[in-house]
């Protein structure tokens, strides 16, 4: 009699990136996820192992915690500060089933963890999960991409916790030559109501609009494309025409003199329009009328 196929079984074709020191562990686990029909990537240490991921990134990856010279909380580490590793499911091997040790593998960025010696059988369950499930994960993504548009999901502290492939090519295109906290503060200027543009690199800008909050600590930013001619989004406040004038040289660092000046009226005008622009944006300094014009004023206007 046939027996019916475990629904953990791995699709076709996967790769699995195995890294131990110890080379019985490897032959053993070699010879398991060959027979469960994996490609099967091996290496001794952490170095080894950035070498296989340059070379190809696998579907997962089972890691010897305790390792000579780099060990493999920190390699673990390294492969999820990487974005286009970071999305890889690691599952910890370890003889360490203290708590603090555990807490440490799943801190670093694992996502499950078996204990040494290993039961064969239920590595190969652990892992055919969650490569699963990172491939569905990782499909879901992507497909936001296909409209032409991209997805960013900043953290609480206004970190970058995932973005989509488009997203990511036309961050990397627009901050190429700048500072890696010029990307976080242009996405963190985002976060409120409105969009905010930016030149790109052979024309165009780049758009960045809040999408609201994602569960309790995440909130979701969509990115576009866009004509560098695009007309800037008006505020969603009654400002009148001569306000939004005062308020978009504002926003371009213009004390009131220099506005009165510009546009013809006395420094005491500009301050009245100015209390006015305050009240309607529900803001009390400059600064914070600057940071809400930024949302809907493009570089430029």
């Amino acid at each position: 009699m046939t027996p019916n196929p475990e629904p953990s079984s791995p699709p076709a074709g996967r790769v699995i990136l195995v890294v131990d020191d110890a080379i019985d562990t490897l032959r053993m686990l070699c010879d398991a996820l060959a027979l469960e029909g994996y490609t099967v990537l091996v290496a001794r240490d952490a170095d080894e192992a950035l070498q296989r991921f340059d070379i190809a990134v696998p579907d997962g990856v089972l890691l010897d915690a305790v390792m000579p010279r780099m060990d493999g909380f920190a390699l673990c580490r390294q492969l999820k500060a990487t974005p286009a590793w970071s999305h890889v499911p690691v599952l910890f091997m370890t003889g360490l089933s203290e708590t603090d040790q555990i807490i440490q593998g799943f801190a670093c960025g694992g996502v499950d963890y078996v204990v040494k010696p290993l039961r064969i059988p239920e590595v190969l369950v652990r892992l055919a999960t969650h490569v699963r499930n990172a491939h569905a994960t990782r499909l879901a993504r992507e497909a936001v991409d296909v409209a032409g548009m991209g997805v960013v999901m900043l953290d609480s502290q206004g970190r970058i916790a995932w973005c989509s492939p488009q997203a990511a090519l036309w961050l990397d295109s627009s901050f190429a030559d700048q500072a890696p906290q010029a990307r976080a503060d242009w996405l963190q200027s985002a976060s409120g109501a409105g969009e905010i543009f930016m030149p790109m690199p052979g024309g165009g800008r780049l758009g960045a609009r809040h999408l609201g909050a994602s569960g309790l600590t995440e909130s979701m930013l969509l990115l576009r494309l866009a004509a560098a001619d695009t007309p800037p989004r008006q505020p969603e406040v009654p400002l009148t025409p001569r306000e939004t004038e005062v308020l978009a040289w504002l926003a371009k660092g213009k004390t009131n003199r220099d506005i009165a000046d510009i546009l013809g009226m006395s420094p005491r005008t500009v301050n009245k329009h100015l209390e006015h622009i305050f009240e309607k944006l529900g803001v009390e300094t400059r600064s914070a009328a600057t940071a809400v014009a930024s949302k809907f004023l493009l570089p430029g206007v």
